[in-house]
């Protein structure tokens, strides 16, 4: 690498400024990785805290709304509960509620009914669990908000007053909005916007979201279809009921639209660079190939150039990204750093870069040596 290391020390602003522009590539990965992330969590978390691993909708509902469309009998959980494989299973309601406490503070809240004591019933981090119908268990998210343990918290529609007895351990939010567990007709009232002491519509009696199905493991795609075929249901593992949280895939797929278009930038930035390095040092590669220099030589040199320089770049703009993204979190934007991602998002642009300077650097192979000897003139 000795004409590599050379053009490095002497042609500092020429690789300064192609470093530039892979740290600001890599800065903005790193970004788009923390705003991805934290675009998750704000959507999904109180599912991914759930220990459910599938849940059962209304047979043929529209999957990417399942959660705010389907009902089910609350008698399918019994249905379920029978099926091969599966440990347990439980009615679970959702909605999206609005209500304000005692001094008047808003909150939104995605209510989620349970059968207390149910393996859905979560254990509260701080306060006690759903013991009564009044009592309510909230994300510890919503303290931000202005929530306070003994609140009370009254739902618009139904008037509903619940207690806040517990919070969750961290932030569990579906949909953007602080998830709020409370006993399973308290739930089945709010839905339906009917207050206590009123009678429930027929059509709400017993109907809940769906079923929260827990295996003894992953389930498979045959049991699944079993259980669908004798409850007449459709069943979305964890996962896939991501998809039915609002916004979440048209959020997930523009940041991985975005993302894939950096690391196709990154390539080509790196191509054209070494592409115009390349035709530049074309008299030195041909008087080097004229001293014995084999092809092979000189492209191990030219790739190795590329990559100290893809490495240094991009390693010092993961460092200013993850220090930007620092303090990011904890603001109102949903942003979380996530180690995983950003490791990923590194070593596709340091190969992704590679394969552009390799595309451009290939040129070598074409170099004659008669160049150094003037034959060119």
């Amino acid at each position: 690498m000795f004409l590599a290391l050379r053009e490095l020390r002497f042609a500092r602003a020429r690789f300064g400024l192609m470093g530039a522009v892979i740290v600001l590539i890599a800065i903005l990965m790193v970004l788009l990785s923390g705003l991805s992330q934290g675009l998750v969590k704000d959507g999904v978390s109180g599912l991914q805290a759930s220990p459910a691993s599938a849940f059962a909708f209304e047979k043929d509902v529209q999957k990417d709304s399942a959660f705010t469309r389907s009902s089910v009998p609350v008698e399918t959980a019994e249905t379920w509960a029978a099926q091969d494989g599966v440990v347990d299973a439980a009615p679970f309601g959702l909605a999206l509620v609005n209500g304000a406490n005692q001094d008047g503070t808003q909150v939104d809240l995605a209510l989620i009914g349970v059968e207390p004591g149910s393996f859905v019933d979560p254990e509260a981090a701080e306060g006690e669990r759903i013991s009564s119908p009044e009592g309510i268990v909230v994300s510890a998210h919503a303290k931000e908000d202005g929530v306070s343990l003994g609140d009370v918290v009254t739902l618009e529609g139904s008037e509903i007053a619940l207690t806040v007895v517990g919070f969750l351990d961290g932030q569990h939010t579906f949909g953007h909005v602080d998830m709020a567990y409370v006993d399973l007709g308290t739930w089945q009232r709010a839905n339906a916007g009917i207050g206590e002491g009123e009678e429930l519509p027929a059509v709400k009696v017993d109907q809940v979201t769906s079923i929260a199905v827990q295996y003894d493991g992953t389930p498979s795609a045959d049991q699944l279809e079993a259980g669908d075929k004798a409850a007449d249901t459709t069943t979305m593992t964890q996962k896939a009921a991501y998809g039915a949280s609002p916004g979440y895939t048209a959020e997930t797929m523009t940041l991985q639209m975005i993302q894939v278009f950096l690391y196709a930038i990154c390539a080509m930035v790196a191509g054209a660079f070494f592409t115009v390095l390349t035709i530049q040092r074309k008299p030195e590669i041909a008087v080097m190939r004229a001293m014995g220099a084999s092809t092979g030589y000189l492209l191990r040199d030219g790739l190795g150039q590329a990559f100290l320089l893809l490495l240094g770049s991009v390693g010092l703009g993961i460092g200013l990204g993850v220090a930007a993204g620092a303090g990011l979190q904890g603001t109102a934007m949903p942003f979380a750093l996530a180690a995983g991602p950003i490791v990923l998002a590194a070593v596709l642009l340091i190969v992704l870069g590679l394969i552009g300077a390799a595309v451009a650097i290939v040129r070598i192979a074409k170099v004659d040596p008669l160049t150094a000897l003037g034959a060119a003139r």
